[in-house]
C-alpha cells in the first residue's frame, strides 16, 4: 500500500458518481470504478483492482448501514454467500501471491476477466427480467425453495471473480440473487448483495494490500466522494424506476467490457 492522504478532486468526483450508482442499483462498484481507473486514469490493472476493492469495502459498509436501517438486508442469505466467497477469495489471493500480481501475465488475466465479467453483467441486466418471467411461467414454484448449496456456490464464483477483477460482488451477485430468490423485493436483493460485498471486498482488498497493489492516495480520494454518494443512492432506491436505469447501465458496461477485451 503506497501513496499519501491528499484528496484529488477528480478521483473524489468519480467516487461520488459510482457510489451513488452502487447505492441505487447494487451494481457499479468494480464494474465502473476499475475500468475507470484503468482506461481513464491509466492505473495499472492490479493496482486498480486492489484499490477498488478497499474502496468498495468502505463504500458498501456505509451502504449496508443504510440498507439495514431500512430493513432491506437478508442476513441469512449473506451468511450463505460468505461461506462460499471467503475461502474462494483466500485461494485466489494466494494464487496471485504465488504467480505474481503485477507482471504482464497477471495484467492480461485481470483485463480479460474484467472484460468478460462486464459483458456477462450487461447480458444479465438486459435479459434478467424475460428469463425470470419465462422460468416462473414454466414452473410457478420457481424460487420458493432455493438450494443453500446453490447460494454457497454462487458465493464461491463471486469470490473468485471479485478477487481477480473486483467485478462480481454487485454485478454478478445481484443478478444471481434475482434468479435464486426471485420472490424477494428488489430493494432487499440490492441490500443483501451490498452487505455480502463488505466482508468479501475487505478480505480481497487486504489481500491485495499484502501483495502491494493498493494506491492509498487514490483510495482516500475515492472514499471521500463515495460515502455521501452511496448513502444518497441507497435512500433513492425506492423512488427510482428500475426499468430506466438498468438498461442504461447495461449498455455502458457492455461498451466498457468490449473495450477492455479489445
Amino acid at each position: 500500500m503506497h501513496g499519501s492522504w491528499m484528496i484529488d478532486p477528480l478521483y473524489a468526483l468519480s467516487g461520488l458518481a459510482v457510489g451513488f450508482l452502487v447505492g441505487l442499483t447494487g451494481v457499479g462498484g468494480g464494474s465502473l470504478m476499475t475500468p475507470l481507473l484503468i482506461l481513464i486514469f491509466g492505473v495499472h490493472p492490479a493496482s486498480a483492482v486492489g484499490t477498488d476493492l478497499l474502496y468498495a469495502a468502505i463504500t458498501k459498509g456505509a451502504g449496508t448501514i443504510t440498507h439495514h436501517a431500512n430493513n432491506t438486508v437478508e442476513w441469512k442469505i449473506v451468511g450463505r454467500l460468505a461461506i462460499g466467497s471467503v475461502p474462494a477469495t483466500i485461494l485466489t489471493i494466494l494464487a496471485f501471491h504465488h504467480f505474481g500480481a503485477s507482471g504482464p501475465e497477471a495484467s492480461a488475466v485481470i483485463s480479460i476477466t474484467l472484460g468478460v465479467a462486464l459483458v456477462l453483467t450487461a447480458a444479465m441486466l438486459f435479459f434478467k427480467a424475460p428469463i425470470l418471467r419465462a422460468a416462473m411461467r414454466r414452473n410457478p414454484d420457481f424460487g420458493v425453495n432455493t438450494s443453500i448449496l446453490a447460494t454457497i456456490l454462487v458465493g464461491f464464483v463471486v469470490g473468485v471473480l471479485v478477487s481477480i477483477s473486483s467485478v462480481g460482488a454487485g454485478a454478478v451477485g445481484t443478478s444471481a440473487l434475482f434468479f435464486l430468490y426471485p420472490r424477494l423485493p428488489a430493494a432487499k436483493i440490492v441490500g443483501t448483495d451490498i452487505a455480502h460485498a463488505v466482508p468479501l471486498t475487505l478480505l480481497a482488498g487486504l489481500g491485495h494490500a499484502w501483495l502491494g497493489t493498493v494506491h492509498l492516495h487514490i483510495l482516500v480520494s475515492l472514499v471521500a466522494g463515495s460515502i455521501p454518494g452511496i448513502v444518497a443512492g441507497s435512500l433513492a432506491t425506492r423512488f427510482t424506476p428500475e426499468g430506466v436505469l438498468r438498461p442504461a447501465l447495461a449498455v455502458i458496461l457492455a461498451v466498457v467490457g468490449v473495450k477492455l477485451l479489445g
